[in-house]
């Protein structure tokens, strides 16, 4: 890719948009997910949704990896912290994600000692300014940050550091795409694949998707032209009446994965017999721990963790949300009670929620439905 401006070209857009038009089939309706919160706040961002015909609709998917993480991992989190020789490091987006007793911030206010990183590698380093100090790392995101947490692993062992340990919330992006197609919630047409992950795992995974459920899956880049050109290679296939994983996102996503972060991943964690997530409830295998092998940087290992679940706020629809069921601005809170400033759920927290993104992209969006709906 030279120049962004290749794919955020508006004439390209609404030709694509005119051939994805030409292929919709007079009376049938098309809903496809975008699994990636980055898809969403692109097509928010730049209105895609403008761009195509009414017969095409987008949901969102639990592709964001912080709105995924349970009420009681964040309460796990700052019981870790309160101890009084703990230094607790987190990516920024975790910091205002809701526990039962607050965020992180408010952790921090009561005393704790909760730091924003930028990478696992710097609470690396705290560790060896700090050798008083027991530092933890929050992992979190799917298998596109795992390889930098395995490979903070490694050297950490490789040190001999014995005051660093990662307190491992990576999730694995599969299974969930299959509660979802197993779900009765929900009649899709295909998925908009998303572009991080694959970059990591490769496309091979999803043929399930189209083998099994008979649903096409195109993995996709995230610029404009990228999500529309995948809409339309979602068309051609279900006019032509197949059912197939394309990689549009070629340029990046290699067919395989990439075998060396997969080693390292494969080398340092394993996956979980089950794992709670938010609004999808409990998956199996679908999150990683870290190995028996290197217990001794496991936090749950060396830190006793209460590990008890916590019921949403009644208010929050992000479970509906991360679904797919429900658009953000049908959720009862939304822009009201729950605005960034202060989020009830996890989907107006992070970056790449698909609250957020409506919140800061799609209002216009709504009031169209409105209008339509009342029309």
């Amino acid at each position: 890719m030279r120049f962004v401006d290749e794919f955020r070209d508006a004439d390209k857009a609404r030709a694509l948009a005119s051939k994805i038009a030409g292929l919709c089939e007079p009376g049938r309706r098309y809903k496809f997910m975008e699994v990636c919160g980055g898809h969403t706040h692109t097509i928010y961002k730049h209105g895609l949704e403008d761009y195509l015909p009414e017969q095409v609709q987008l949901v969102h998917g639990p592709g964001c990896p912080v709105c995924v993480i349970p009420m009681g991992r964040v309460d796990d989190a700052i019981h870790i912290a309160r101890r009084p020789e703990v230094i607790m490091t987190s990516f920024g987006d975790m910091m205002r994600v809701p526990g039962s007793g607050g965020n992180f911030f408010d952790s921090n206010a009561e005393g704790t000692t909760i730091r924003m990183v930028y990478s696992p590698l710097d609470s690396l380093k705290l560790a060896r300014q700090n050798p008083d100090k027991q530092v933890v790392f929050m992992a979190i995101g799917f298998e596109t940050t795992a390889p930098s947490t395995a490979m903070t692993l490694l050297r950490a062992a490789a040190e001999g550091l014995d005051n660093f340990s990662v307190f491992c919330n990576h999730v694995t992006i599969i299974p969930a795409i299959k509660a979802i197609l197993d779900s009765p919630d929900l009649r899709l047409d295909g998925f908009i694949g998303p572009g991080h992950v694959s970059t990591v795992i490769g496309c091979r995974p999803y043929e399930f998707i189209a083998g099994s459920y008979g649903k096409p899956v195109v993995v996709a880049g995230f610029e404009p032209l990228d999500i529309l050109q995948s809409i339309y290679m979602l068309m051609v296939q279900l006019h032509e009446g197949r059912s197939e994983v394309e990689n549009q996102y070629s340029r990046v996503v290699p067919w395989q994965g990439n075998p060396v972060a997969l080693k390292v991943i494969n080398q340092t964690m394993q996956l979980r017999p089950y794992f709670e997530w938010r609004g999808l409830g409990f998956i199996s295998h679908s999150a990683l721990r870290v190995r028996d092998d290197y217990a001794s940087f496991d936090a749950e290992a060396r830190f006793e963790v209460p590990g008890v679940r916590v019921a949403d706020p009644k208010a929050c629809q992000c479970g509906e949300v991360l679904k797919g069921v429900l658009k953000p601005w049908e959720c009862k809170v939304f822009g009201t009670a729950c605005t960034p400033e202060t989020p009830i759920g996890t989907c107006m927290v992070s970056p790449e929620g698909a609250c957020a993104a409506y919140y800061n992209f799609g209002r216009f969006s709504r009031k169209r439905v409105q209008e339509v709906t009342i029309g």
